[in-house]
């Protein structure tokens, strides 16, 4: 078995023709956002070549629900080209860092008409083939009830936080008057101070 493998690798080699490992995407899938908020479509990737940031080649793309032509949504090659027309101008921002495997981007204050699918595709020469990443954009009208119940856990989560520390502080401050009394260090009495109204 291992001596078929070297041959067919020597058989490769000599023919000229080496196996290559293709890029990989991840994305999201499936993306939720509330109409004219800023959402961020995350693309990462993964390629057997080092990442060199003056050759490596991003490119997003939307495709609508309705039948209608695909359009270019973002380029990035060297530096980022956000689009100059069409229906995302002026609202593409680059969030990725090309160094850390990230070419996601954000959408500023999406639309009913962003409704549909984008699509991240990343070329790092030599690395230029491979998966294409997909994520399926749903705009609506107000936040789902699981968006809802997560922003819920997530107040209540922050004020019981707040209200445990308050706990723990006022118990700590009890136990230390509590052990300066036992210990008979007596805090000096406050002065009172005199109602300026009095005589």
């Amino acid at each position: 078995m291992f001596l078929k493998r070297i041959l067919l690798l020597f058989g490769l080699v000599a023919s000229g023709m080496l196996p290559v490992s293709g890029i990989r995407i991840y994305t999201s899938g499936d993306v939720e956002a509330v109409n004219g908020t800023d959402i961020r479509l995350k693309c990462t990737f993964s390629s057997s070549s080092n990442v060199n940031p003056n050759a490596i080649i991003i490119s997003w793309s939307f495709r609508p629900l309705k039948p209608g032509r695909e359009e270019s949504v973002f380029h990035y090659q060297q530096k980022p080209y956000p689009p100059q027309e069409g229906i995302f101008r002026n609202r593409i921002i680059w969030a990725g860092d090309i160094m850390g495997h990230d070419a996601s981007i954000i959408i500023r204050e999406v639309k009913f008409t962003y409704n549909g699918t984008y699509t991240c595709q990343v070329k790092n020469p030599p690395d230029v083939h491979g998966s294409v990443g997909e994520i399926r954009l749903r705009v609506v009208t107000t936040a789902s009830f699981s968006e809802l119940l997560l922003l819920a856990f997530a107040i209540g989560g922050g004020i019981t936080v707040v209200v445990l520390l308050l706990i723990i502080i006022v118990s700590c401050r009890r136990c230390k008057r509590k052990r300066q009394r036992r210990n008979g260090e007596v805090e000096a009495p406050r002065k009172e101070r005199k109602d300026p109204t009095v005589c």
